[in-house]
């Protein structure tokens, strides 16, 4: 039983009733299971995120479509060969965030785009 460190908050709800069990940190409101020391790696490791040839993506870089896709909600096809400028790389399944010229702020998915 940890009794020297507090225990932190649960990464994925925020909860503060976490505890340990087996050397894991318990979320006893939504589940969550994490090791004690991976809180502490993910705080100093920054996501890597790679294009569909394997290039590591950062912050800035203009990256061109791979494949055609379909914008939901809408009828319009966005074409192979088409570039976004200025990507920025955010957390979640959709992993970059970027303007695309004649369509607007959009959220795309690392394995359709290439770095240019």
């Amino acid at each position: 039983m940890t009794t020297t460190t507090a225990i932190p908050k649960c990464p994925q709800c925020g909860s503060e009733f976490a505890y340990e069990d087996a050397g894991l940190l318990i979320c006893p409101e939504c589940a969550h299971e994490w090791s004690p020391l991976s809180a502490e790696e993910s705080a100093e490791t920054e996501r890597i995120v790679r294009d569909a040839n394997g290039n590591v993506l950062a912050d800035g870089d203009t990256v061109t479509l791979v494949k055609d896709l379909k914008v939901k909600g809408s009828s319009l096809v966005i074409k192979v060969g088409t570039k976004a400028k200025n990507i920025r790389i955010i957390e979640g399944d959709h992993d970059i965030d970027c303007k695309i010229d004649g369509v607007g702020a959009m959220q795309l998915k690392s394995e359709f785009v290439k770095k240019a």
